[in-house]
C-alpha cells in the first residue's frame, strides 16, 4: 500500500488538530490506508492551489470557500490563506467564521487557534461560494 510521504506527513499536520492528525496516522495502516493517502494528498493539493491574501479580492460572494474546519457548533470556511512572506508557517487565512451564535462573519482567521481549540478538518467538504454559505447562517 502506498503510503504519503514524511513531508507530505509533515504538511497535513500544520492542518490538522494533533487528536485527528493521530487517528489518521492509526487509520494509514488499516484497510481505509488507500483512502487516507488519496484524502491527504487531495488536500494538500487544494491548499497548495488556493488564492493568497487578496487574490479575490472584488470577487464578493462568488470567491469560493476551499477548506472548512469545525468543532462543536463552530464552523471556518478559508477562502484564501496568508503568503507567509516572513517563512514563519501559516498562521492565518481569510474566510468565514461561524462561532455558533447564529452569525456567520468575513474575516482574518488564526489556524493555530483552531487547531488547538481541536477545529478538525472537514475530509468531505466541497467547495463553496462566500455566498451560499452567508445565505445558509
Amino acid at each position: 500500500m502506498i503510503q504519503p510521504t514524511p513531508e507530505a506527513l509533515a504538511r497535513f499536520q500544520k492542518l490538522t488538530p494533533r487528536g485527528q492528525f493521530a487517528t489518521v496516522r492509526t487509520l494509514l495502516r488499516g484497510e481505509e490506508g488507500a483512502f487516507f493517502t488519496d484524502t491527504i494528498t487531495r488536500l494538500l493539493g487544494v491548499w497548495d492551489t488556493m488564492p493568497k491574501t487578496y487574490e479575490t479580492d472584488g470577487q464578493g460572494m462568488e470567491a469560493i470557500a476551499r477548506l472548512h474546519w469545525f468543532t462543536g457548533g463552530c464552523d471556518w470556511w478559508i477562502v484564501e490563506k496568508d503568503s507567509d512572506p516572513d517563512n514563519a508557517g501559516q498562521v492565518q487565512a481569510f474566510g468565514i467564521a461561524d462561532l455558533g451564535q447564529g452569525c456567520r462573519e468575513l474575516g482574518y482567521i488564526n489556524l493555530v487557534e483552531i487547531l488547538r481549540a481541536g477545529a478538525e478538518l472537514d475530509f468531505h467538504f466541497t467547495p463553496v461560494t462566500v455566498g451560499e454559505i452567508l445565505k445558509g447562517g
